[in-house]
């Protein structure tokens, strides 16, 4: 997901999205640990996305972008 796709999103559906990375992130670690999976590069991307969302998530926050639909 770019950037700009999150940028669309509301506050709380980042939040959402964050939670399920996270979650995500979680049962990648069992399946690593229980031998299912060797795939290493999953973690990174979801890590990534994760970090992407709250870059945006920081900018909303210091005003850096305006957010669709408020006035100024």
């Amino acid at each position: 997901m770019k950037a700009s796709e999150i940028r669309i999103k509301s506050n709380q559906e980042i939040m959402d999205e964050i939670i399920a990375c996270k979650r995500e992130m979680l049962n990648l670690q069992f399946q690593w640990q229980a031998g299912e999976t060797k795939d290493t590069t999953q973690k990174r991307k979801i890590r990534r996305k994760v970090a992407r969302m709250k870059t945006v998530q920081r900018e909303i926050e210091l005003g850096l972008y305006r957010v669709s639909g408020s006035q100024e």
